[in-house]
């Protein structure tokens, strides 16, 4: 993969941040114009390129200011030191809300879109977004796994087990039918599922009995 190149940060970045989110998710990478992100920014085009090289570092860049919030959501909660039967519920319900909003609908659609014509786009997308939330998730569960909660003889597929549950039928029916397909009752029921099933393979003693959220 190409080394990354450096981003420049100043008074306008964010507006320029914002306005490459809107014209990336409606466009995808290879559809955006410089012109329209300039113009949807209110900035001149030299003014974009102070801060970004080229489209690519903007494309990425804007994913992963999105995706970071998804798992600073995540990463806080894996840091609570609660039972495994009370956060995990709250777990699944930020990767399914994610699955399902639009900026992850889009995203996906877009990387997805554009991988065979720039794997190394998607390739960073992934490091950005899935595998950077797969690793804290197992970071979470050897932690579940060492205080006996938990008994896991491979953290890596329970992690992605649990991600995989999280988007069961929702995943597949925001993607084709639109996210107003999903509602509440389904979205609590899926997470309860996940959550349930999870600790029915995994659990040891009273974590079986899941503190389910509504």
């Amino acid at each position: 993969m190409p080394k990354a190149l450096p981003v420049t940060r100043g008074r306008k970045f964010l507006q320029v941040l914002e306005g490459a989110r809107t014209i990336f998710l409606r466009d995808g990478f290879e559809g955006a114009a410089v012109d329209d992100i300039a113009r949807e920014a209110g900035v001149s085009k030299a003014t974009l390129y102070s801060y970004f090289p080229d489209k690519r570092v903007m494309f990425m860049e804007v994913f992963r200011s999105e995706l970071a919030r998804e798992a600073a959501d995540a990463s806080a909660l894996i840091e609570v030191d609660l039972p495994v039967e009370q956060v995990l519920p709250f777990i699944v319900q930020i990767v399914s809300a994610h699955m399902i909003s639009d900026f992850g609908l889009r995203i996906y659609r877009v990387s997805v879109g554009e991988a065979e014509r720039f794997p190394s786009l998607a390739q960073e997308y992934y490091e950005s977004g899935p595998m950077l939330l797969r690793q804290q998730l197992i970071t979470y569960l050897e932690k579940c796994v060492r205080r006996g909660e938990l008994q896991i003889p491979d953290l890596d597929l329970a992690a992605d087990q649990l991600i995989e549950l999280a988007g069961v039928t929702i995943h597949d029916r925001a993607l084709f039918l639109g996210a107003q397909s999903i509602d509440k009752d389904l979205l609590r029921k899926v997470n309860r599922s996940a959550v349930e099933m999870f600790l029915a393979c995994y659990a040891t003693g009273r974590q079986r009995k899941v503190a389910l959220v509504d």
